[in-house]
């Protein structure tokens, strides 16, 4: 529970602190895109599938931190500092960087408690791997399409 507690503590700070790139429009869809999805994706793998779990299986009040406060903020920090205007290159490299902290994140999130919070079923650090590359580039169509939307009711 310590490591959920620091780690949300810490990403929200950081997020609400570094932000000058979003706004706080483009902060609540993301937030609340991440939540939907999330909660869509962890209802089949993690409560149908018991690919994994945070903390006990099942439905529990802390795995409910983990399910709405915890992701949302690291995806903003994703986003803010994007290289969008970059080359392929920097894009790359950036994306990179931010799998790979996602992985290291991981695994210290499996630690025994108080530490980790999270276990594996059947699911394996390398499903992770592919699977958030596919998020992210998800995410980033989701914040392009709320820019476009954007400037769309700019131009009204």
């Amino acid at each position: 529970m310590i490591g959920l507690l620091l780690a949300i503590f810490l990403f929200n700070i950081i997020a609400w602190k570094v932000n000058k790139k979003l706004t706080r429009n483009q902060m609540v869809h993301i937030w609340l895109f991440t939540i939907a999805f999330q909660q869509t994706h962890d209802l089949i793998v993690e409560f149908k599938l018991g690919g994994y779990w945070y903390f006990d299986q099942g439905i529990n009040w802390a795995g409910l931190l983990a399910h709405t406060i915890l992701v949302p903020p690291v995806n903003i920090l994703f986003l803010n500092f994007f290289p969008f205007k970059e080359n392929f290159t920097r894009k790359f490299l950036y994306f990179s960087v931010w799998l790979v902290f996602i992985t290291i994140y991981e695994v210290i999130a499996a630690l025994s408690e108080p530490w980790g919070y999270f276990k594996y079923g059947w699911w394996k650090l390398q499903y992770s791997v592919v699977e958030d590359v596919i998020l992210l580039f998800i995410l980033l169509g989701f914040y392009k399409y709320i820019v476009s939307l954007e400037k769309s009711l700019l131009k009204r």
